[in-house]
């Protein structure tokens, strides 16, 4: 396994172990050269998922997409790496869940606004203004009042 630090081809596994639903293998790895640690996980290659975007283009489902937009609405909140890998991986677990080859991106949106809901609800309003596209401050309200 390539190491993300220093690019070198060597590294030795410290600790294995599944996630929780067993989906897939987590794996300690620590480099040969730079000895810094990361972690990679093994699932099985599943049937490439589409998505159907807003404006009817398809493109590649991309998990890092997913995360990205989960951090960006986590920045400066008390949610662990840790928290938002697992929910990321729910989200992720219901989406194939669904058997389906082709996904709308409304489906998608809502999966994960409601999982960011469970894990921070300021995260979850920051995620809800950009995926709804709040207009106003009356829209921020009346999406306030809804989680009290």
């Amino acid at each position: 396994m390539k190491c993300p630090f220093c690019g070198y081809l060597d590294s030795k596994v410290l600790d294995s172990r599944h996630n929780d639903d067993k989906t897939a293998i987590r794996r300690r790895r620590e480099c040969e050269k730079c000895h810094r640690r990361f972690t990679t996980y093994e699932k099985i290659e599943s049937i490439p998922l589409m998505v159907i975007k807003k404006d009817g283009n398809t493109e590649s489902y991309d998990r890092h997409k997913i995360e990205q937009g989960i951090l960006q609405a986590c920045y400066k909140r008390h949610v662990t790496a840790e928290t938002i890998e697992k929910a990321v991986d729910e989200i992720e677990n219901e989406i194939f869940a669904l058997g389906e080859t082709e996904v709308k991106s409304s489906t998608i949106g809502e999966i994960v606004m409601d999982k960011i809901k469970e894990v921070d609800q300021v995260a979850y309003v920051r995620f809800a203004s950009v995926y709804r596209q709040f207009q106003d401050v009356d829209t921020f309200i009346e999406e306030i009042k809804a989680l009290q």
